[in-house]
Parts: C-alpha cells; sequence; structure tokens
C-alpha cells in the first residue's frame, strides 16, 4: 500500500495565491494568499464552509481559472489549462455522458485520454468498474443508476485514468447519509490500494478526518487558510475517542463561531 512520499519533491504547489472577480460593486477576492504543498500518494482535505473559496482553488488547480496572483505548479510546472493529468469528480450526477453506457462512459475517457485502442481501453474499463463493485451494470446508461452508483461510474473514470492528481469537488454531497458513508470507505479504500493522490473539498468535519491524511481549514470572505490537522491512521475509524477528539478540536479551532459543519448532519 503506497503512502506519501515524504521526502520527494511536492507534487502539486500553491504559491501565494489569490483568485479574484469582477462584480458589481468593484473587484471581489474569492482567495486570499494561499500557499500549500500537496505529496504524492497524499489525500489533503480543504475544508470550510460555503463560500470560503475552496471550490474555487480546486478549478483553479484544475486549470479552470487562472489565479489573480501567484503560482500554482504540478510536478513543477505551473498550470495554465485542463490536462488528463488531472481528473475531477463532482457532486452533481449530470457529469456522465447520458448516451453512453457506464462501460461506454469509461471507455471512451480511456481513448480519448489515454490514447488506448478500444480493446484495451474496454479491458481497463471492466477492470476499474469491477473495483467499483458495477461489473453487474457495464451494459447500463446513466439514467438507469441511482445516485451513488454514478459517482461510483465517475471515480472509475477518474481512477482509469490513473492521473497525477484526483480532484474532488464535493463528491458525496448530494447522497443521503447512508450512502454518502459508504462511499468515502469505499473511496479510502481505493485510494490507499492506488496510492492516488488526492485534493479533496468538503463542508464537513467527519468526511474531512474519514478520507483524508491532512486537512487545511479555511476562513471565509476572502478565503484564507486558518489552520492545518494531520490525520494519522488511527484517527480515521468513525466512534474512536481519536475520531472523536480530532473532531471536537477542529470544531472549536475553526467553527467555533458558526453551525457545526458535519458532512452527515
Amino acid at each position: 500500500m503506497a503512502g506519501p512520499q515524504i521526502n520527494a519533491p511536492p507534487l502539486l504547489v500553491l504559491d501565494n495565491v489569490s483568485i479574484g472577480y469582477r462584480a458589481p460593486r468593484g473587484h471581489l477576492t474569492a482567495v486570499d494568499r494561499v500557499s500549500f504543498t500537496l505529496a504524492a500518494g497524499e489525500r489533503l482535505v480543504l475544508l470550510g464552509p460555503s463560500g470560503c473559496g475552496k471550490s474555487t482553488l480546486l478549478r483553479a488547480v484544475g486549470g479552470f481559472l487562472k489565479p489573480s496572483a501567484g503560482q500554482i505548479r504540478l510536478h513543477g510546472k505551473t498550470i495554465t489549462k485542463p490536462g488528463p493529468d488531472r481528473m475531477t469528480v463532482f457532486q452533481e450526477f449530470d457529469q456522465l455522458l447520458p448516451w453512453r453506457s457506464v462501460l461506454g462512459n469509461v471507455r471512451f475517457a480511456l481513448q480519448r485520454g489515454n490514447g488506448l485502442s478500444r480493446r484495451d481501453a474496454t479491458d481497463v474499463a471492466r477492470d476499474w468498474l469491477g473495483r467499483v463493485g458495477l461489473e453487474r451494470f457495464v451494459d447500463a446508461y446513466p439514467h438507469t443508476l441511482s445516485g451513488g452508483m454514478k459517482q461510483r461510474v465517475a471515480i472509475a473514470r477518474a481512477l482509469a485514468l490513473r492521473p497525477a492528481l484526483l480532484l474532488m469537488d464535493e463528491p458525496f454531497a448530494a447522497l443521503d447519509a447512508l450512502t454518502r458513508r459508504h462511499m468515502q470507505d469505499e473511496l479510502l479504500a481505493l485510494c490507499e490500494d492506488t496510492g492516488s493522490t488526492t485534493l479533496f473539498v468538503t463542508h464537513g468535519i467527519d468526511e474531512a478526518i474519514r478520507v483524508g491524511t491532512r486537512i487545511l481549514a479555511m476562513t471565509p470572505h476572502p478565503g484564507r487558510l486558518a489552520a492545518s490537522f494531520e490525520v494519522p491512521v488511527e484517527t480515521r475509524a468513525r466512534g474512536t475517542p481519536q475520531f472523536a477528539a480530532l473532531e471536537s478540536h477542529i470544531q472549536q479551532s475553526v467553527f467555533a463561531d458558526s453551525a457545526p459543519a458535519h458532512a452527515d448532519a
């Protein structure tokens, strides 16, 4: 099982990044002077309330937004546009191609993104769909799937391309609480099995602890880094004193003046 490559150069570097927009009343700063690094094999969670700029940062890492100031570098090179080295899973269920089957969605991404032949893409797609428990649904179409199943397809499609960085923007927020917890556990197992490097956005402390190896908490308006929390392996199991202690510590340190930020509330 692969883990973070702590002694290697950082995979991702955000260097004093600010992101702003034009607004009716002038310039709006969404993200203000954010800096952090992400090591290969690490699962870094951006945690904060709505409006803190965490999804904005994720889109900038994906190459869909250009920082107003600062730099974002992947493998030492400045990110200027989207690329197959960064795959994103969103919370929306309509991110799949509705006219393609489950197998077709994953196969198409592999053919376009990795240049595989149809036969090779089919083999890889079937393997990944099996890993997420959808081997019996390869011929189904997105409109026949539940929300959790659609997210499994999206995760399989993203990981099948073997990206350098998996970007996840509150991918389970629209699911019911029980399905959400199952999906968090399945994602954790997949990431630990593959050694995937993940940048994960959430507003839920419970979810952040469960899926992350490190948590960066953000403050809103504009988004700045407020605190950093390491998540040891023994802390990730729900129901343990260690999990409860870290959850309470984050709540008191960052969200003491706001409503509880629980993903499963």
